[in-house]
């Protein structure tokens, strides 16, 4: 409705902070704010003197915002529909005459770019981005008007506009919204949607929990999983390098089919299932073979909010797991002489909002330079390295991708988050959050007491797990890309405090400063380090604590091919 009289909509994350909503509608110049309900618009109000251009406030929930309707800045949802009726019916067709006289070159959205390095800023979008983004992602892939797509992420996204706004208009497939957060995987059970689209991190906590309830499983069902995965892997496998699968391999494949794989994809709600995407970040290629293995379509695409969404990603029958797929038809894409990501075509943006230093930058006769480094293969995939910035060198030259490293990690379903390290330095290290609901129940089952996340986290029994994990990353690692330290995080990164970006990931200069001794005790030899941190709860109360936390340290053996423990 917005887009139709030919305003400019600009989406701000639910879990962002006052400061970040601030940041949002000063970005943007907002001159309106939809907020959903009371926790949102007093967000708002706690920035109120930040934003002088704001003139209303419009709520969709009335609960708890009778103390508010007296100050004419608010206005209900319902009062805004019905100056909608009243103008209807004093200037008839209005809405029609405005759709009839567009500009598909007008912006109709701005979302804010990922934000890693530098402060989000705002990507200007038109109407012919949009739309050309639906038309080519629907025309390749057969979106049918009988499909159903479960819409759960948040449409401040640029992935989720692109699926449940421009490809959802374009194909016309029904687009289902969970009734709360909490109930999404209920109602993800209860639509089974034919189509689904999530980040990586959805991906890997889902597999996470998979492999938790098989953990939990009896002696009998965790041999027929890990089976079933093998013959699923060894037949995914075959098929991503296009070669037949034996007859043997098929009749095993088939009986876990029912025996195994169906049963899986009931219990996520996926027995509708006929394709998935994932995109927004890497996601490792174990997770991407785990998902295949058990029988779902998973497709990973690549894009940037700067292109409208995705402009490459797998064709059924055509997947690579280490690749993100061929280019949309239509839009070119070339890799310069440094190596970067280069792209042009009717799904690039109109530049950054009030920005025009960095839109100069970004876009260059029409190609936008996208910051990521990698590569075309003889098929024609393209293969995505890290981002242009984050390619790394260690003291004796040899390149790396830390986040090649970190998905590899977080294969581990004892294992969040990780970052890496090891730029200029004389080797690779990490800081490690483990995943506590998992960590937690490992712990619970060996008896092992813990009160809060900071006091599992420094047991010396889980970093001697956490170690034995890392130790088989390292196996499957160029000796000169192996972790040789880590640490174990005493709290989970968080996008409120500014360590993640809102759709997960890491930022990773910042981490290095504000856990600057840990950082530094990866590479002086220390074999812990006390740290002062304080933890700030939700019911307000501050708690300043001191904690040492110990570096883990691998090494090489003469004659053994695997990392063992030394001191420290």
């Amino acid at each position: 409705a917005t887009q139709a009289i030919w305003a400019i909509v600009a989406g701000i994350y639910q879990s962002s902070v006052a400061r970040e909503v601030a940041y949002g509608i000063q970005a943007t110049d907002a001159v309106v704010v939809l907020a959903e309900d009371q926790e949102q618009v007093d967000k708002v109000l706690e920035v109120r003197d930040q934003l002088p251009a704001v003139r209303k406030i419009i709520y969709q929930d009335p609960k708890g915002m009778r103390r508010y309707r007296r100050d004419p800045w608010f206005m209900s949802f319902d009062e805004l529909l019905d100056l909608g009726k009243e103008r209807e019916q004093q200037h008839p067709g209005e809405i029609d005459q405005l759709v009839a006289a567009g500009d598909p070159d007008a912006v109709c959205l701005m979302c804010f770019s990922s934000g890693t390095t530098d402060l989000p800023k705002p990507v200007m979008l038109t109407h012919r981005n949009v739309l050309a983004m639906g038309r080519h992602f629907a025309s390749i892939e057969g979106f049918r008007p009988g499909d159903d797509y479960l819409s759960f992420l948040p449409l401040a996204w640029m992935g989720e506009q692109m699926m449940a706004v421009a490809t959802g208009m374009v194909a016309g497939f029904t687009v289902n919204c969970p009734e709360e957060v909490e109930t999404i995987d209920h109602d993800l059970r209860e639509i089974g949607p034919h189509l689904i689209f999530s980040p990586p991190r959805v991906w890997e906590a889902q597999m996470r929990q998979i492999r938790v309830k098989m953990e939990d499983s009896t002696w009998l069902k965790r041999q027929v999983f890990d089976w079933g995965l093998d013959v699923g892997l060894k037949v995914a496998d075959l098929r991503f390098a296009g070669q037949p699968v034996p007859l043997g391999l098929r009749i095993l494949h088939r009986f876990f089919h029912f025996a195994l794989y169906r049963l899986v994809q009931d219990r996520l709600g996926f027995l509708r299932l006929r394709k998935a995407y994932t995109a927004g970040a890497a996601l490792g290629p174990d997770v991407f073979r785990f998902f295949h293995a058990l029988g779902i379509n998973l497709k990973q695409g690549y894009g940037q909010t700067e292109t409208a969404g995705i402009f490459c990603f797998h064709r059924d029958g055509d997947i690579k797991f280490e690749t993100v797929g061929t280019p949309f038809p239509g839009v070119e894409v070339r890799v310069s002489d440094k190596g970067e990501i280069l792209v042009r075509g009717d799904i690039v943006c109109r530049g950054y909002y009030r920005r025009d230093e960095a839109t100069e930058k970004a876009i260059d006769q029409g190609w936008l330079h996208t910051g990521d480094a990698g590569y075309l293969d003889a098929d024609g995939h393209l293969v995505i390295i890290d981002r242009l910035s984050d390619v790394m060198r260690t003291q004796e030259g040899h390149v790396f991708s830390p986040q090649f490293i970190e998905n590899k990690l977080k294969f581990s379903h004892y294992i969040k988050e990780a970052v890496v390290f090891g730029d200029g330095l004389p080797y690779v290290a990490a800081l490690i959050n483990i995943d506590a609901q998992t960590v937690g129940k490992w712990a619970e089952d060996r008896k092992l007491t813990y009160t809060t996340y900071l006091d599992l986290s420094q047991k010396r029994e889980v970093a001697e797990l956490i170690w034995s994990e890392v130790a088989q990353v390292n196996a499957r690692l160029k000796p000169e890309h192996r972790i040789r330290r880590f640490a174990l995080l005493y709290k989970l990164l968080d996008a409120d405090d500014e360590e993640l970006t809102r759709t997960g990931k890491v930022r990773r200069a910042l981490i290095a400063q504000r856990y600057r001794p840990l950082f530094e005790a990866l590479y002086d030899g220390s074999k812990e380090v006390p740290v002062r941190t304080t933890f700030h709860y939700q019911d307000g109360r501050v708690a300043e604590v001191e904690v040492r936390v110990a570096i883990h340290s691998l090494a090489e053996e003469a004659g053994y091919g695997l990392p063992v423990a030394t001191a420290g």
